[in-house]
């Protein structure tokens, strides 16, 4: 059993929109691991973030990664995050991963400077400079599929995964 497709992209993304929105149109349904780890935790991410720290609920984020990977027949949408384990990196290869491309600008937009995000906290628009500085080489590494999400609408970017999707990924 294999996701249908594995979204994954930096928060303001729209990876949680974006999944909901492809699984409807494949007639799946999403699982959304940010979701599984705070049904794990019995908290929001935030006070995971304050009460236990940024470690356990990485450890929390790679479980119920792999757990998804391995049950969820339909589309998965990662936390921006999950991507920095080298464990998880490697359960990605050989699915389908689709790579949702948001510039600066767009993200802070989408997100909002007052963002409850953890990892936003003191100077968001900074954070976010510096998180996608970070991360989008490993995105770029992971997308076998890659969509840019900038001024489109939700049905627009699902419409160009779907031919992504059914094209194949050595033909998208």
């Amino acid at each position: 059993m294999r996701p249908k497709a594995v979204i994954i992209g930096p928060p303001g993304s729209g990876k949680t929109t974006v999944g909901g929105a492809l699984a409807e149109r494949l007639g799946v349904a999403l699982r959304d691991t940010d979701a599984d780890v705070e049904a794990a935790a019995g908290k929001p991410i935030g006070e995971i973030f304050i009460d236990d720290g940024e470690e356990r609920f990485r450890e929390l984020e790679r479980a119920a990664v792999a757990a998804a990977l391995a049950e969820h027949p339909g589309v998965v949408a990662l936390g921006g995050g999950a991507v920095l384990a080298a464990e998880t990196r490697d359960l990605l290869g050989g699915h389908t991963v689709v790579y949702l491309r948001v510039g600066l600008s767009e993200a802070i937009k989408r997100v909002g400077l007052a963002s409850a995000r953890p990892l936003l906290v003191l100077n968001p628009r900074s954070q976010m400079r510096k998180l996608l500085e970070e991360r989008l080489p490993i995105y770029e590494r992971l997308g076998t599929v890659a969509v840019d999400t900038d001024g489109r609408e939700p049905a627009e970017i699902v419409d160009e995964i779907a031919k992504a999707l059914d094209a194949g990924p050595e033909d998208a």
